[in-house]
């Protein structure tokens, strides 16, 4: 389960810089910049949005009040889940069959109410998620656009996207350390984006009966650039 919601949290992540990614009025080129860029540069965009201080937070701050009060009541209903099926498992033949079809029913009852609790919690965590990760990617686009201007780049490529047909990029063209850099300057005078495009909604496997509970998120693992041997 850890995984899939952090398979989740990345995927929200990509989507939402993706959907953040719209055209916007071209900067102002500085004094002296040259008037056609020529430079491409790559980032992964998922390592710096989980990278930049403002982005530690919100996912600090998303685990607490989120994750962790769902998890705490789901985590209760699937022990009450595991104590009826015990009982059942341990009464066995000694049990009466009217007995174990109530305790069956009780069981099915208390597992249908889980599921819909992890839903309905997904589903909040879903709204907030977007919510944050919107937030998030416009500013980071913002930073992005500024720097590109700035230092003449003509195409910046997002590498941590699998959908990228990039075979290789060379190190000294990586911008992503520079942007984290620049956004956490930035961040405390930085206006808060509107947003105008929320990201898809993921959707999380449907619970198993043994009724696991929610995992808490966790900074995505960048995917590595693929370079010639």
């Amino acid at each position: 389960m850890k995984k899939e919601l952090l398979a989740l949290l990345a995927g929200a992540l990509l989507a939402s810089v993706t959907a953040s990614a719209q055209p916007t009025a071209p900067t102002a080129a500085p004094t002296g910049a040259a008037a056609h860029p020529t430079k491409i540069g790559v980032i992964q965009i998922q390592s710096a949005l989980v990278s930049t201080k403002e982005g530690q937070k919100a996912m600090q701050d998303f685990q607490a009040r989120v994750f962790e009060p769902k998890k705490k009541e789901l985590d209760r209903k699937a022990g009450e889940i595991r104590e009826l099926q015990d009982k059942l498992q341990r009464g066995g033949a000694a049990m009466a069959q009217a007995a174990k079809d109530d305790l069956q029913r009780n069981i099915d009852a208390k597992t249908k109410v889980y599921n819909r609790d992890m839903q309905d919690a997904q589903d909040e965590a879903d709204q907030e998620q977007r919510k944050m990760l919107d937030e998030l990617g416009q500013k980071m686009m913002q930073v992005i656009d500024k720097y590109a201007v700035s230092n003449g780049y003509a195409v910046i490529i997002d590498v941590s996207n699998p959908q990228t047909p990039v075979l290789y990029a060379s190190n000294a063209v990586d911008i992503t350390k520079e942007i984290i850099e620049l956004y956490d300057k930035a961040a405390p005078s930085m206006p808060t984006a509107t947003p105008t495009t929320s990201a898809p909604k993921p959707t999380m496997p449907g619970a198993p009966k043994s009724a696991p509970a929610l995992a808490a998120p966790k900074p995505a693992t960048p995917a590595p650039v693929k370079k010639q041997p």
